[in-house]
């Protein structure tokens, strides 16, 4: 794929739940290869926006395009609270959950694809841990193990959903850094982000939403005073009882 085609393209994309908005009239295109930061008050709508791009969203208006990998071709990590850390399943099943693709639900895993699960562990630090269950597991322990996951999957465009919240210093650092390395491979990588350091450290490129684009672009002229007190402005005039979207039309 050509580094001048979009990776993502939102056109004029409204997505909600049960026809409210909560991403309205969006438009932008995600060049391929970026590293984005996507940010915005509480309520901003960006883990919807990520639930939109993953399929797990319908737009109520609008289209989001995938250029050439479509959504078999994207690995996407919801917030941690979304995985239910009691499920009786060793640190290594659930890594190996990431070659779901090749296996299926049913193909064990051979020599090679256990070394490879093995190597993904040792990647994230969790060496030693393949027999734990995940129950077992501190919340950075666990946030490695799902990032050891998304290594596995392989994937050209990787969503992350607050991928460093309640997770300890030392494991931050070291998944941010598994972050630019993913980007160095020339990955398309959007990550839903509340720390501004962290975003203007290591993000390249911001999206600020306030359920509306507020900005895109480089982070430096993203990341001001004045547009983030327009995104708070606009999130906090948000009217809660909008009027619904019409249904989409079907085929």
């Amino acid at each position: 794929m050509s580094s001048d085609t979009p990776a993502i393209r939102f056109e004029n994309l409204t997505l909600g739940y049960e026809r409210h908005p909560a991403v309205h009239h969006l438009e932008a295109d995600i060049p391929t290869g970026a590293l984005v930061a996507v940010v915005g008050p509480n309520g901003a709508g960006k883990s919807t926006l990520l639930k939109g791009i993953a399929g797990e969203l319908r737009p109520l208006d609008g289209h989001i395009h995938l250029q050439d990998h479509g959504r078999t071709r994207l690995a996407y990590m919801p917030q941690r609270n979304a995985l239910d850390s009691n499920f009786p399943v060793s640190v290594f099943d659930m890594a190996a959950m990431g070659l779901w693709r090749e296996t299926g639900a049913f193909r064990g895993l051979d020599r090679a694809r256990r070394r490879r699960v093995s190597g993904a562990l040792d990647a994230v630090g969790l060496a030693g841990f393949a027999a734990r269950p995940i129950g077992s597991l501190s919340g950075g322990q666990l946030q490695r193990a799902r990032f050891a996951r998304l290594i596995l999957q392989d994937e050209p465009l990787i969503l992350l959903d607050e991928p460093f919240a309640a997770i300890d210093a030392r494991t931050v650092e070291d998944l941010v850094h598994l972050i630019l390395h993913w980007h160095a491979q020339g990955r398309t990588i959007l990550t839903v982000m509340h720390d501004f350091e962290q975003v203007r450290r290591h993000f390249p490129t911001c999206l600020l939403l306030a359920r509306e684009l507020v900005a895109f672009g480089p982070t430096a002229g993203v990341m001001t005073e004045d547009l983030l007190a327009r995104a708070r402005r606009l999130s906090e005039a948000f009217d809660e009882r909008a009027s619904e979207c019409p249904l989409p039309e079907t085929a």
